[in-house]
């Protein structure tokens, strides 16, 4: 199904005031989602994300098996397969989310039959090899197209291993774990740079047991999973580019509900409170082993300061990036981001469209092949911008024209909804015009 490219016209802003509550976190959704349909029982969860690339995950796992309600109150009902899913014939659209196809492949390796996995265009570009190593370790056997989508996944009974990954990747992780969960003895993940760590909160959560060291998560299988009840976190991805948008207005007030402060994701706050925003978090408490808080926001009386983002800081905010860019032109001394290089097999080549969409505003940007330089002190026009059919790109341009001059075209507006639909109307609400 093809989405018509939709045009969105972004005003100038006058500030940044309001609070809102974010839609459930999109990693944890996934793997909530995903768990719940393996497991035994029936999970209810509220404020499941509402992104596209969350509901691929469930089309998938409901082919497989699984039985999903949607209630008529936003929540999600799984009834999951106990450990053994349907083979089916037909191939599992992944859509546009990397998430489902890496975790889910891992999922699949120790189920007996033969699965394939499909994507959209965008999906189909992305680097997939990274699975297909460690799975034939464990002695799956993984058919890809030239390294990417489609992937033919044949089932085995798996042996444990014990495994480095070349690339920082949660996704990579997770599909080990997954594969692990269900393999006679313990398999190992070493990781240079720690990674978000939501599948193994969520794997405990649902009943597994995981042992964790400063560099290495291990999983002794086989084990059982059993239905929760939870309610996802906000989303704090999502998150960046109102704190992003009101990190730009001197006299700006904003509240964020019920949002995810994991650190291994909430690096994002350091860096803001690095460029001078005022934060306050309130009301802190742990669900199911995730943080969740309120975030107070306003920004700071004499503009914003400078940032310097590379090695493991590069990797924890890497959705975070563009957004960061995007508004660098409005601090006094500039973001430069190095280490980044992965930005660049993303939905899109993200540091060449903000490269390209930065220059189209009028900004003064230097390319380098891991990341960028965006010297402060600019002033940026209304422009036309090319989302490249990025959601991250979208959201992250239409945040810097809030303080340009002039009225900002965002092209490819339609593809926010794939991580988050009701961007633009949240935007709307609280950007005082």
């Amino acid at each position: 199904m093809h989405t018509a490219t939709q045009e969105r016209i972004i005003r100038p802003a006058r500030n940044v005031l309001g609070s809102l509550r974010l839609p459930g976190d999109k990693s944890i959704s996934h793997r909530y989602g995903m768990l719940a349909a393996f497991a035994k029982g029936t999970s209810r969860f509220t404020n499941f994300s509402t992104g596209a690339d969350c509901a691929s995950t469930l089309a998938c796992m409901e082919a497989l098996g699984a039985k999903i309600v949607r209630r008529e109150d936003g929540g999600v009902e799984v009834t999951g397969v106990a450990g053994r899913v349907t083979p089916t014939a037909e191939p599992l659209d992944c859509g546009n989310s990397g998430s489902t196809m890496r975790m889910m492949s891992g999922l699949l390796a120790a189920q007996e039959g033969r699965f394939t996995l499909i994507g959209d265009a965008s999906l189909s570009r992305r680097p997939m090899e990274r699975i297909r190593r460690p799975l034939e370790q464990m002695g799956a056997r993984l058919a890809l197209t030239e390294g990417h989508a489609p992937i033919t996944v044949e089932g085995a009974q798996l042996k444990a291993i014990d495994y480095t990954t070349p690339v920082p990747s949660a996704q990579v992780k997770t599909c080990v774990l997954l594969a692990g969960l269900q393999t006679e003895g313990t398999t190992t993940v070493q990781e240079a740079v720690r990674t978000r760590d939501h599948s193994e909160l969520a794997l405990r959560a649902f009943g597994a047991t995981i042992e964790r060291t400063a560099d290495s998560v291990s999983i002794r299988g086989p084990q059982a999973l059993h239905a929760i009840e939870a309610a996802v976190p906000g989303d704090i991805s999502s998150a960046a580019f109102f704190l992003c948008a009101a990190a730009l207005f001197p006299g700006s007030s904003l509240v964020l509900d019920a949002l995810g402060m994991n650190p291994t994701r909430a690096a994002l706050l350091d860096v803001m409170a690095t460029l001078g925003a005022r934060l306050a978090v309130l009301n802190l408490e742990e669900k199911h082993a995730e943080l969740v808080g309120t975030v107070q926001i306003s920004a700071p009386t004499a503009g914003l300061g400078t940032a310097k983002i590379d090695g493991a800081l590069a990797a924890q905010l890497i959705d975070e990036l563009p957004v960061l860019a995007a508004i660098g032109p409005y601090t006094q001394g500039g973001i430069r981001i190095r280490d980044a290089k992965e930005l660049r097999v993303k939905e899109s080549d993200r540091i060449a469209l903000v490269v390209k969409n930065l220059r189209a505003m009028g900004a003064e940007v230097v390319e380098f092949e891991d990341g960028l330089d965006v010297p402060g002190g600019q002033a940026l026009h209304g422009a036309t911008i090319d989302a490249g059919g990025d959601h991250r790109i979208a959201m992250a341009f239409s945040v810097a024209a809030l303080r340009a001059t002039g009225e900002t075209l965002i092209q490819g507006a339609e593809s926010a909804a794939i991580s988050f639909p009701e961007f633009f109307d949240l935007l709307d609400q609280v950007a005082d015009r």
